[in-house]
């Protein structure tokens, strides 16, 4: 009982992320000393015995829950108006799916690292920021956050309404093909996943310790800028879990017809920001002001 307690009270200190997000990542070196984290083992069977490690599940499938809710509850509101001019449009529907990045982002950092993302996780991974075991357990943690909120959401609207109006499904939209659709994925999350890695690098933060930077505030921006540019392609997936959540719930040959696109595309955006960063970002000289 007293060793439970005692894992209990160091919480995810115990276990702490080796690539946090948002003001976790801005704490890890004190004044601008550069300290290189160690790489996650590939399997670590002690987390499975450490409560920060479920703690951590929970987190980012409550996230991701909430993610696909107030996002799929926007497509449909917007799908439900006659005209887009009505509604927050393309526009809203892409600051709703980047300002719940950011806020989730914000408050998950400290406890998960605030991944929200498979493919955030596959590149965190490959970058050997965390470990085999962790990133499964979160993997399948926010694809079951995100089946719940997509069906939350079908519940609100509606079986009907929710069914005739896609549900918020991902496809490749008529007049672009499946490899337009796979290449638009591919460098969405390329785009998000060098932003995560970028903003939460502990060699930036020493060199640049005198230029504020809130992390989940990027990462957001980015997610805002992509969905701006590839909605009218597919919808935007660059979130495995968003795209499975919403097939899942759809469940119409329209939502399946296309989904390996939106797991392809994200775990090859994802592993070439990974490759980028490790071989040119990180190889860059180190140089304290």
């Amino acid at each position: 009982m007293e060793g439970k307690e005692e894992d209990v009270s160091l919480g995810a200190n115990k276990f702490p992320e080796r690539q946090p997000i948002g003001t976790a990542a801005q704490s890890q070196d004190d004044g601008k000393d550069y300290k290189e984290p160690p790489p996650a083992p590939l399997f670590e069977p002690s987390e499975l015995t450490s409560w920060s490690f479920y703690r951590a599940g929970i987190a980012e499938f409550v996230a991701t829950f909430l993610f696909l809710y107030i996002t799929i509850l926007t497509v449909m509101g917007v799908n439900r108006s006659s005209s887009k001019c009505a509604t927050v449009g393309i526009q809203g529907i892409a600051w709703s799916f980047g300002g719940m990045i950011f806020a989730l982002v914000y408050c998950t950092a400290g406890i998960s690292g605030g991944h929200i993302n498979p493919a955030v996780t596959f590149g965190l991974f490959l970058a050997r920021k965390l470990s085999l075991t962790r990133a499964v357990f979160y993997m399948v943690m926010q694809c079951l956050g995100a089946i719940c909120g997509a069906g939350v959401v079908k519940g609100f609207e509606g079986k009907t309404f929710y069914g005739s109006h896609n549900g918020g499904a991902n496809f490749v939209a008529p007049g672009y093909t499946k490899g337009d659709g796979l290449g638009a994925e591919i460098v969405g999350t390329f785009i998000l996943v060098y932003t995560v890695f970028s903003a939460t690098d502990a060699k930036r933060n020493a060199r640049d310790s005198h230029v504020p930077l809130l992390a989940p505030l990027p990462i957001g921006f980015a997610v805002f800028l992509v969905h701006l540019a590839t909605i009218p392609i597919t919808g935007t997936g660059i979130n495995p879990a968003r795209s499975l959540g919403a097939a899942i719930i759809f469940n119409k040959h329209r939502g399946w017809n296309d989904h390996w696109i939106f797991w392809v595309g994200p775990f090859i955006g994802a592993a070439l920001a990974a490759l980028y960063h490790q071989v040119v970002i990180r190889a860059m000289p180190f140089k304290s002001s």
